[in-house]
């Protein structure tokens, strides 16, 4: 098993349970924050759970693309070397077909196992795709919303919501979310646009850096290149490590309270994806910006450390 080359210990009353929930083959983003994840050593891993983009399958078809997800997360546990450092299990290959019945799945189980085990370390289960698993964990088991936090990557710009891929995969799910009491973190579209990179910086920080950041940086091109024909993304040059605040938010001072807000959680339109504050529900976190220079450059550092050689 791998070892960590780092020359300090972080206390382990300052470590917190992860489960990381990813679509890791929908697009180039996920991989970069499987690994950045993997390597932070204030999180305890508990598991990843694989998820579907079932709306836009891409060539994997419909009812597959949860198989995809899995297939690279172990892809990108083998060129880290770190094949078994934790559990990796498929959640749902399909949205839920409306917001009372639940989707067995081994995503949705794993949650639920480790939310209801006694461990004096807080758990966070970082959400980087569709929140279905989430969602049925809930319906499965709501004692489970007292017992940890999730984090999101989703959803429209604040206060009018609108249309945002991670949302669109499953409404349902997260209106049965947003209307449960689980204590919520919500990285919406306008911010986690915020984690931008360049092509030319990935091949300079990553690329040197052994399988892991040769593969890394060589699947984002490949992507780049395979949709030239949509005029508004990707942008040629450029990219967004959309999924990397689900770490962010825990590498940031805790205290740092004008860069979130603490609003009433909406209820979500089918129809064009907009928020509704009618109802009264709970409160979450939603937030206005992450460190975006503390997130790369930490990343960077540890891929290096590890993987690039002298």
């Amino acid at each position: 098993m791998k070892k960590w080359n780092y020359d300090f210990d972080v206390p382990d009353q300052k470590k917190v349970r992860m489960i990381v929930h990813t679509d890791c083959k929908n697009e180039a983003d996920d991989q970069f924050a499987v690994a950045h994840h993997l390597m932070t050593p204030k999180f305890i891993v508990k598991g990843i759970i694989a998820g579907h983009f079932n709306k836009h399958p891409q060539q994997y078809g419909a009812g597959h693309t949860a198989q995809a997800s899995y297939d690279e997360v172990q892809k990108v546990l083998k060129l880290m070397d770190v094949e078994g450092i934790c559990p990796v299990v498929k959640g749902s290959e399909y949205e839920m077909a409306d917001e009372k019945t639940p989707i067995e799945s081994d995503g949705a189980r794993l949650i639920i196992e480790e939310a209801m085990k006694d461990d004096p370390h807080p758990l966070f289960v970082a959400f980087q795709g569709a929140i279905t698993d989430l969602a049925c964990a809930i319906l499965l088991k709501p004692e489970i919303c007292s017992r940890m936090t999730a984090i999101w990557i989703g959803g429209g710009a604040y206060p009018e919501g609108g249309r945002e891929f991670n949302l669109a995969q499953d409404i349902a799910a997260a209106n049965v979310v947003m209307k449960s009491e689980m204590p919520l973190w919500q990285i919406p579209i306008n911010v986690y646009k915020q984690m931008g990179v360049s092509l030319a910086e990935l091949q300079y920080n990553v690329k040197p850096c052994g399988k892991i950041g040769e593969y890394l940086f060589r699947q984002m091109v490949e992507f780049n290149n395979t949709h030239t024909d949509y005029i508004l993304w990707p942008h040629g040059e450029i990219w967004g490590l959309g999924d990397s605040p689900t770490i962010s938010v825990l590498l940031e001072e805790s205290e740092r309270t004008d860069i979130y807000d603490e609003i009433p959680a909406p209820t979500i339109s089918y129809e064009d994806l907009s928020y509704s504050f009618e109802q009264e529900n709970r409160k979450i976190r939603v937030y206005k910006q992450i460190n975006a220079r503390l997130t790369m450059n930490d990343f960077y550092a540890k891929l290096a450390l590890n993987y690039r050689e002298n």
